[in-house]
């Protein structure tokens, strides 16, 4: 009932937003005479705000058309690789006439970016994928909105998305490296597992980045409200059908708008502030801070529905039974074992004021995969960095983006040899070593 509720109160609101944006450009256009009152300025203001709070959010795009390859700009089209009924596989495929950067590029590692199914769409790893575009061919995970996928297509499971990522990575080949990013690292660490348990070929690296693969260890106001709550909760309280508008019209969903309540009742003064910035930037005519405002937005309130099913068995392997670091995790009736993986590198890494994941959570995968030697373990803390730092905007691209490209090249060139360990300057002091800078290496990479 409250979905429904939700969808007639934005068929209301639909209207009234399109007014006031219209309404706003009325009192903004310089050949408009009611441009030139005296508060003019402030009720074109008010007035795009308002539309913003009240306008729906679709899916963004990513948007990524070029990328900088040795120098020379390359054309960056989106393919879609492999189509599941709850994901699909996106290449960002590069072209180029140029025979020095098209070489480059055909020797550069291959890079599979899981991307959350947390909430937000994919693209909110646009800077993430914009960022390895320029020295790795790149895919990534698109997950579906639950609302779009019929429910003829049957459920979708936690096992569904470790079973996903097998195909995935099964797809791309064994050459593939491999970045998962927050929720996906548990699933992913238990589909190369899996993998490595039946003597199937795993990626050449795993980078795990904020992720819970132990919420345990320093739990977050997130980790607690899943821990604290028992199961039926959530089932009483999140979960609701799709409404007969949508293709999935009876689907069991935890809908984004409710997920966009709790993401916004974290850090509610934030928020507001941010809001109120908004209204004075554009009193003051600030355009570059008001695009950066409605740029962040566009992605933050786009939200998906996430599959009932798939979402309740994640509260409870995750974050109640700890099936994963208890090694009780049964996968279509295989049991999960990190400790099997012993040929793929392994990178954690954690921002140093991460309010999603805290420390700790996901270092503790190098607990769990004692069968990768300890010179092909890393660990690196983001100082100064919290959640979305890590993959997105001034740290992840001067940072982290700096150590997971060397990470990846070093392991992708000298297949089977350790990487020798060496400290890294900004990092904290820890018993795995840190990978340092080193010189990008385009010769023997995977095609």
């Amino acid at each position: 009932m409250l979905y429904q509720l939700y969808e007639s109160q934005r068929a209301l609101m639909a209207p009234f937003s399109e007014f006031a944006s219209a309404a706003s450009k009325l009192y903004d256009h310089p050949l408009s005479p009611f441009a030139h009152s005296i508060l003019s300025q402030r009720i074109s203001a008010a007035l795009d705000l308002m539309h913003r709070l009240a306008k729906d959010y679709e899916k963004p795009q990513f948007e990524i058309t070029s990328a900088t390859v040795n120098g020379v700009e390359v054309a960056v089209q989106e393919r879609v690789a492999l189509q599941k009924p709850f994901c699909r596989l996106l290449r960002f495929k590069r072209f180029t006439d140029d025979v020095q950067a098209l070489t480059a590029m055909k020797n550069q590692p291959t890079v599979l970016v899981v991307a959350p199914l947390s909430g937000h769409h994919s693209t909110l790893l646009r800077d993430t994928v914009r960022s390895l575009l320029h020295d790795h061919k790149v895919y990534i995970t698109d997950w579906t909105d639950a609302r779009m996928v019929p429910a003829e297509a049957g459920p979708f499971h936690l096992n569904d998305y470790v079973g996903y990522v097998q195909d995935f990575i099964r797809h791309i080949g064994p050459q593939v490296h491999v970045i998962s990013v927050c929720q996906p690292t548990v699933p992913v660490l238990a589909a190369v597992s899996l993998l490595a348990s039946r003597g199937e070929a795993t990626p050449r690296t795993m980078t795990m980045m904020g992720g819970p693969i132990d919420a345990r260890r320093s739990p977050t106001a997130v980790n607690n409200l899943a821990m604290n709550k028992r199961h039926e909760w959530f089932e009483n309280n999140v979960i609701y059908r799709v409404p007969p508008n949508y293709p999935g019209a009876g689907r069991r969903v935890y809908p984004g708008f409710l997920q966009h309540t709790g993401f916004v009742a974290m850090n509610p003064d934030r928020h507001l502030s941010s809001h109120y910035d908004y209204f004075l930037d554009l009193i003051r005519g600030d355009e570059d801070s008001i695009e950066a405002h409605r740029k962040f937005y566009d992605e933050y309130n786009a939200v998906l529905d996430m599959p009932a099913d798939y979402y309740l068995e994640t509260i409870k392997t995750v974050f109640q039974d700890f099936a994963l670091v208890n090694g009780t995790w049964m996968v279509e009736g295989e049991l999960v074992k990190p400790q099997d993986i012993t040929t793929s590198a392994l990178l954690t890494v954690e921002g140093e004021l991460d309010d999603i994941s805290g420390a700790g959570q996901t270092r503790a995968a190098h607990d769990l995969c004692t069968g990768i030697p300890k010179e092909r373990q890393f660990h690196y803390d983001v100082e100064g960095a919290g959640h979305y730092g890590i993959f997105s905007g001034r740290r992840w691209r001067e940072k982290v983006y700096p150590q997971v490209r060397d990470f990846i090249a070093r392991f992708d060139a000298d297949q089977g040899s350790p990487a020798k360990p060496a400290a890294l300057t900004d990092a904290a002091a820890e018993p795995l070593t840190a990978p340092t800078r080193s010189k990008r290496s385009t010769t023997k990479a995977g095609a």
